[in-house]
């Protein structure tokens, strides 16, 4: 279990090291090794990892199993990518708490001016030939299937990471990489962010429902600054500047959802045409956060949950009282005092905790929450009607239009 775990946060603290040098970097785990590091609009990694995570840091073995599996996974991989023979070769490192002791093979990979591919070909091949061990056996017949020239390339492209952190200097080391001092809230933002990772590593690793293929250094980055901006209390920044709607942008939406919940509670052109600015700028800004890593999606779910429940607190207070036979002018009554009210609570409410932001960001946002209600069963829905769900049911269908 800790050798799993390991992965997962090597993986992040690896990351967060590239993200100093390039911030397109991309990570993706067990697609083709543990871990794969590949720049954006690729699909070929440029560096191959695998992890190994001992307790008891002795020496790594030349015969053992975490070095000759790796080699058999990388033979595994470069066949699939056709890098074997020719093309680009991926760095191939092993990742390990053990050292690799002078005068092995082991240690002539590792990097540095004592690195030497010849040797290092030549010890492996020397053991990859005995008849023992059996536990290896199968993963050395591997490398020496290939021919002279691809195991040489292979080699060339093998580094050895040896004596790296165990899992409890993890810990240490990514809080320095990522740049968080001690202080009052270190703890916590580490933690904040160790949290956020592994809901990505979820995603990444699930085979079966994966919803995302790989996590950005930018992705990273932006999450760091969202979390020590919420205990510094740092604003977002604002660049959309508001103005009265011209006649065209204003009819854009004459079709739209969040034009008819509007329209089911009575509300005139002028004053629809004043929250649709709201709503209009409100997009735009929040496009331009996400486009420019202001915030992340899962930063603005968050925001868009707290909006959700002040609104059905509020949607709760006001249609409590409506029954079947309430007349409908009492109905669209309600859904006014709903829209109102809503827009005064969610005013105050920050993007970002700590921090303060512009009205009209949380009006807007909420009016886009009400454009997205689709169906009478959608429980994270948004209206203002106290028959919203099935009015915009009916708006779905081509007689409700």
């Amino acid at each position: 279990m800790t050798g799993y775990l390991y992965q997962c946060e090597l993986a992040l603290l690896e990351l967060a090291q590239r993200s100093w040098d390039d911030i397109t970097v991309e990570v993706r785990m067990e697609v083709l090794d543990d871990i794969e590091f590949l720049y954006e609009d690729t699909d070929d990694p440029f560096e191959l990892l695998q992890s190994k995570h001992r307790e008891n840091a002795g020496r790594l073995s030349e015969t053992g199993k975490d070095f000759w599996r790796s080699v058999a996974s990388w033979i595994d991989a470069l066949t699939v990518v056709g890098s074997l023979s020719a093309g680009a070769m991926p760095l191939l490192r092993l990742v390990t708490t053990q050292m690799a002791a002078e005068g092995t093979f082991l240690h002539q990979l590792r990097p540095g001016p004592g690195r030497s591919v010849a040797d290092a070909l030549a010890g492996m091949e020397q053991i990859a030939q005995a008849s023992e061990p059996d536990n290896t056996a199968k993963d050395r017949k591997k490398f020496t299937e290939l021919t002279p020239a691809q195991r040489y390339r292979l080699v060339a492209a093998i580094e050895i990471s040896d004596a790296s952190p165990l899992m409890s200097d993890l810990n240490s080391n990514l809080a320095r990489t990522l740049g968080i001092r001690p202080g009052q809230h270190a703890r916590a933002i580490l933690d904040d962010i160790k949290g956020w990772w592994y809901g990505m590593a979820v995603e990444l690793l699930d085979r079966k429902n994966r919803t995302r293929a790989s996590v950005t250094a930018q992705e990273l980055q932006c999450r760091l600054e969202e979390i020590t901006d919420r205990y510094a209390g740092k604003n977002l920044p604002i660049t959309e500047t508001l103005r009265r709607l011209t006649v065209a942008e204003i009819d854009a939406y004459k079709d739209d959802l969040v034009v008819a919940q509007m329209q089911w509670i009575g509300l005139k052109d002028r004053t629809i045409a004043t929250h649709l600015r709201d709503y209009h700028y409100a997009r735009a800004q929040r496009s331009e956060w996400l486009r420019t890593f202001k915030i992340t999606e899962e930063g603005l779910e968050d925001y868009e949950r707290l909006l959700w429940d002040e609104w059905d607190h509020v949607f709760t207070r006001h249609t409590d009282t409506i029954e079947d036979d309430t007349p409908a002018a009492e109905r669209k009554a309600a859904g006014k005092r709903v829209l109102d009210d809503t827009m005064e609570k969610v005013a105050d409410k920050p993007a970002r905790p700590g921090s303060t932001t512009e009205g009209w960001i949380g009006r807007g946002t909420m009016h886009s929450l009400a454009g997205r209600a689709q169906t009478a069963h959608d429980d994270d829905s948004v209206g203002w009607h106290p028959d919203y769900p099935d009015l915009c049911q009916n708006h779905n269908e081509p007689q409700g239009q």
